[in-house]
């Protein structure tokens, strides 16, 4: 990817952002744009405009971490946007290392992984990557997950199915919030992995395939995916309103580990109770199936 429009984008989309009350400055007459100017987000960094109009055209690399911190700042930016502009000017460093890469058709768990995720048995565990391929599991996963599992390609991938399925209204009852969290940890996986071949052919397969997904790439919002609740509607058992928690894995670098589990006693609760039967009798209960299912069948 181009990494000064990316820069470029990213900071003209998050000056746009902030309008100039928010931040203790006039309104002004005549604006032209949207948000702040770019002399009123250099006065607030605490910079000159040449340097500010230079950074913004893209040039970022070399910018301090001071420099960043109080561009974050100006631009009023939250944790994620931040980690964002950090990733941005690492990638556009002539030193910056690559991210440890890891062939999602190939890799496995390790077994004492894979032992932990079938030790979990009353809700859906396992670890994806950034583009959102699902890479391991345990069997309620594979039953939760299963149009995505069903869907041809390999590995099985979440963003695809949001957004080239048609199953995936129907899964999704809030589609268009969970389409906007899907965007935006890949465009935070993209700044943070710049030359990852595999997460740019996927982007560019959505974004040629889906006018919904390229105009929520357009938008440059990026995202933490940490804990929460959600609701689905799963074609088997019905709707679910699940916790989840997201782990970043020390051991595997760039990898998640996400749990999801419902409220005890819930009807939520019950539902994922039949589905771990349904799961039982259609898959097997077989130790370690939800990491090789996808290269099994």
């Amino acid at each position: 990817m181009d990494n000064r429009a990316e820069v470029r984008d990213f900071l003209i989309s998050r000056r746009a952002k902030v309008a100039p009350a928010q931040v203790g400055l006039p309104e002004g007459m005549k604006r032209r744009v949207a948000g702040l100017r770019r002399g009123e987000v250099a006065f607030l960094a605490g910079m000159s405009v040449e340097y500010y109009t230079k950074l913004e055209r893209g040039a970022i690399s070399g910018a301090s971490p001071e420099v960043l911190d109080s561009l974050a700042k100006a631009l009023q930016l939250d944790e994620a946007e931040r980690d964002h502009l950090f990733n941005l000017a690492h990638a556009a460093s002539p030193v910056a290392r690559p991210p440890r890469r890891r062939n999602p058709k190939s890799w496995l768990p390790h077994q004492s992984l894979q032992w932990a995720l079938d030790a979990v048995t009353a809700g859906p565990a396992f670890v994806r990557n950034g583009r959102m391929d699902l890479l391991a599991g345990n069997l309620l996963a594979r039953a939760f997950y299963k149009d995505v599992y069903d869907m041809p390609g390999e590995p099985p991938n979440i963003a695809r199915h949001m957004f080239l399925a048609e199953n995936a209204h129907d899964f999704y009852p809030n589609w268009e919030v969970f389409a906007d969290i899907t965007v935006a940890i890949l465009r935070t996986e993209a700044a943070r992995d710049p030359r990852n071949k595999d997460l740019h052919d996927l982007i560019g397969e959505l974004s040629t395939r889906s006018d919904e997904f390229r105009r929520r790439w357009g938008s440059h919002d990026v995202r933490q995916h940490g804990a929460g609740f959600k609701t689905f509607a799963h074609p088997v058992v019905g709707e679910m309103t699940l916790a989840y928690e997201g782990l970043e894995m020390a051991a595997e670098p760039g990898l998640t580990l996400t749990i999801y589990s419902a409220e005890p006693g819930s009807p939520s609760a019950e539902r994922m109770q039949l589905l771990a039967s349904w799961a039982a009798s259609e898959y097997g209960s077989v130790s370690g199936y939800g990491a090789a299912i996808s290269r099994t069948e």
